[in-house]
């Protein structure tokens, strides 16, 4: 069907705009009535609160049967002016005012929390999973605001952007928060209907969540962050509170709290060039050369990531010598403008198009938007380049090692590097697959071992280790396929290689 819009070698040159434009009508009404169809199936709340979810589907949808071809041209792209991303140096050496009270009570804290820990093997969201001391990464986040709320005698709330995946087993867990110093909101983004790669037409026949039904869903990417805060009602709730900013991070970024020279920096603007969108940006290394990246593309400000690049600029994209930072996706937005942007319909997002195969091995296509892809819709766009330890995302065991271990301190919710360890640099920790969920990771960790002196560790296979490990320099452990390795309690390992029958080879 994808192939009919595009290239259909029976009709004349001349027709062939027109023969297009037919199909995509046709689809668009077949869509309309199936959406239809879906909503007949239930009553009440749920089709009102699926109707509107509906309605942006319906519309990301539209554009996506618009698209001919790439979303970017590349002759177009250039290098953001100099002013447009700032160094965090300079914003924070203006200083604080004396009191950062007002600055704060015009914020709020919103963290993206629609993800399942499932690629780390757990069931649930993954904010409820333990990363240092028993706390989860929802514990984390609200010991952070509330250290702030008491420290400058504040009111910063939380809000949490939960899916349909999530929402139950976050409120459930809620409840432990409500003697803390933290209001908490929660919303949820939307739930849109996958559909089949080849009829482009939805995989689900009524809207339960059960049966063959699971996998007909999907929440449609942390874009849909303006659309479902808005339609939510907190967004309205919050401005008449006197808040002007979101903060928004996802909750998985351990880095990501509130600086306070950030924030100074967006309210103390002047009016007429007050800031509406801020993207803390940050060097690219070599692990991070698929992330997105700001361009100049049409006299704006805009977000260009991998999904949007022809294959022939790929190399060109993932060089850290063209395109020197990437987008971490702690962002500072304005609350006024997002209303505005709601309202005026002039929110303007890429579609990603996500392929994915369903257990049963069926082809479908999920429609998803990106948060910071909106910059371009927003006045006086800024980057900000921030330090590298703004962006501590755990996406992995490997990452989980790193932030469980001493190279961290904990205070207040909040994780630093130890003035301990020399270099500001974390070091580069790859485990293997036995590794890869959580349970089983942490039946092979006794302690988790001494890394303030490491610069690259690699496990592989089956290997095990004592209490009061070090490890130093380069440590590399690879057990062959039915062997065992345990590294014994109390060993320091300084650039060693492990392998086999724990034959200790220096490095």
């Amino acid at each position: 069907m994808i192939n009919l819009l595009y290239n259909h070698k029976g009709v004349a040159n001349g027709g062939m705009a027109e023969f297009q434009e037919m199909m995509r009508q046709q689809l668009e009404s077949s869509m309309h009535t199936e959406l239809e169809k879906l909503l007949d199936t239930t009553t009440g709340a749920e089709r009102e609160v699926s109707k509107k979810d509906f309605e942006g589907f319906k519309n990301l949808y539209h554009r996506f049967l618009q698209v001919k071809g790439p979303s970017v041209e590349w002759i177009k792209i250039k290098r953001p002016p100099e002013d447009s991303i700032q160094p965090y140096d300079k914003i924070s050496a203006r200083g604080l005012p004396d009191s950062m009270a007002n600055s704060l009570n015009k914020l709020v804290v919103v963290k993206l929390n629609g993800g399942l820990g499932t690629s780390m093997g757990c069931k649930g969201p993954k904010s409820l999973i333990s990363v240092r001391n028993e706390n989860t990464f929802l514990d984390l986040t609200v010991q952070q605001i509330e250290h702030l709320n008491k420290t400058y005698n504040t009111d910063v709330p939380l809000v949490l952007m939960n899916s349909f995946n999530t929402d139950e087993d976050t409120k459930k867990i809620l409840q432990k928060y409500t003697h803390h110093r933290v209001k908490i909101h929660t919303f949820n983004q939307s739930r849109y209907p996958r559909i089949n790669k080849e009829s482009l037409l939805p995989v689900a026949t009524n809207l339960s969540m059960t049966g063959q039904n699971t996998e007909g869903w999907y929440p449609p990417g942390h874009g849909d962050i303006y659309a479902s805060f808005y339609n939510s009602g907190l967004l309205d709730q919050l401005i008449a509170q006197g808040k002007e900013y979101i903060f928004v991070s996802n909750i998985d970024n351990l880095g990501a709290t509130v600086d306070l020279h950030i924030l100074h920096h967006l309210v103390s603007q002047p009016n007429g060039k007050r800031c509406e969108f801020i993207m803390e940006v940050t060097d690219k290394t070599r692990a991070d050369v698929k992330g997105g990246t700001l361009i100049q593309y049409e006299g704006k400000l805009r977000l260009l990531e991998i999904a949007q690049v022809p294959k022939a600029h790929v190399d060109e994209f993932k060089s850290v010598s063209k395109f020197k930072i990437f987008n971490t996706n702690n962002l500072w937005i304005s609350l006024a403008a997002i209303k505005r942007l709601q309202e005026q319909k002039a929110m303007d997002m890429e579609i990603i198009v996500n392929s994915k195969t369903l257990d049963g091995g069926q082809n479908v296509i999920q429609l998803e938007t990106a948060v910071g892809a909106a910059i371009k819709s927003f006045d006086n766009a800024l980057g900000i380049n921030v330090p590298r330890s703004r962006f501590l995302p755990v996406k992995t065991t490997s990452d989980l090692l790193l932030v469980m271990s001493n190279l961290y301190s904990l205070e207040a919710g909040s994780l630093t590097m130890s003035p301990k360890r020399e270099f500001p640099t974390t070091p580069h920790v790859k485990l293997g697959s036995s590794f890869t969920k959580v349970q089983e990771y942490l039946t092979r960790f006794e302690s988790i071992p001494d890394m303030l002196e490491l610069d690259h560790l690699t496990v592989s296979g089956d290997v095990t280790f004592g209490k009061n490990v070090s490890l130093k320099g380069t440590v590399i452990i690879i057990a062959n396929h039915g062997d065992r390795i345990d590294i014994p309690a109390g060993s320091m390992l300084e650039n060693k290689i492990v392998s086999g029958n724990l034959r200790i080879l220096d490095h």
